[in-house]
């Protein structure tokens, strides 16, 4: 899948006559405040401290990516296209590289966190999307994203699973949040999956490739997305 995704990247670099151009990217990741801003809500990834967004600069174009591996990067855009996605660091460089050069060249508009009270809004748009769509499905949810699984839950037949243990085995609105060893038996149950983004920087994206239908949500997976062909809802990204 990467070797699809990096291929489908070059092809955009060299179509686009940029793989001629020195041109440095810049990954940082940001601090809670800067990621997410001051939401009402204190139950997020961001905020607690579990995962960062790395976020890398193109020619004053911005894209981010979730991950739990990060740092400070610089680098040509011939280095990333080229970078061994041996980790989740490396990974998160790379995905957030490609958002900021597809966001430059105007393949993708949602590449920046929302911020606040707009994953609030998200989740309640995400609700009108899928009943809209889908109307009312068997839901895998994974990845724990609080607001959604918090207006999910009260409209849908949801099950739930993260990676992150301080979650696992534990009722967030009423639903159990299931270890990583459950996706398998939920994507079998379920009609739908609504899967994090994240999945494209955590190597777990091949496995939600399925027949049924698959929602990838957030920023991260904005780019790959576009190249890939996957169904992706953000609604108040930036």
């Amino acid at each position: 899948m990467y070797d699809i995704i990096r291929k489908k990247f070059a092809e955009t670099v060299n179509n686009n006559g940029l793989e001629v151009e020195e041109i440095t990217i810049k990954a940082v990741p940001l601090s809670p405040q800067e990621a997410i801003g001051n939401p009402e809500d204190k139950d997020y990834p961001l905020v607690i401290g579990k995962e960062r967004l790395m976020q890398a600069e193109f020619k004053g174009s911005l894209g981010q990516a979730f991950t739990d591996m990060y740092g400070d990067f610089s680098g040509r855009l011939s280095d990333i296209v080229e970078m061994n996605l041996k980790n989740n660091f490396r990974r998160a460089i790379f995905i957030s590289s490609l958002n900021a050069v597809m966001r430059h060249l105007g393949l993708v508009d949602k590449t920046i966190h929302c911020r606040n009270n707009e994953p609030r809004e998200c989740s309640q748009e995400l609700l009108k999307y899928l009943e809209r769509n889908y109307g009312h499905p068997k839901i895998a949810f994974i990845g724990f994203q609080p607001r959604m699984v918090e207006a999910l839950s009260q409209n849908f037949d949801l099950r739930v699973t993260d990676m992150d243990r301080g979650n696992i085995g534990k009722k967030k609105f009423g639903v159990m949040i299931r270890s990583p060893e459950k996706t398998q038996e939920n994507l079998s149950w379920c009609d739908i999956v609504l899967a994090t983004g994240t999945t494209i920087v955590n190597n777990t994206f091949n496995q939600f490739r399925l027949s049924k239908p698959v929602i990838f949500y957030g920023i991260t997976i904005s780019g790959a997305a576009r190249l890939l062909g996957a169904n992706h809802f953000c609604y108040c990204g930036h």
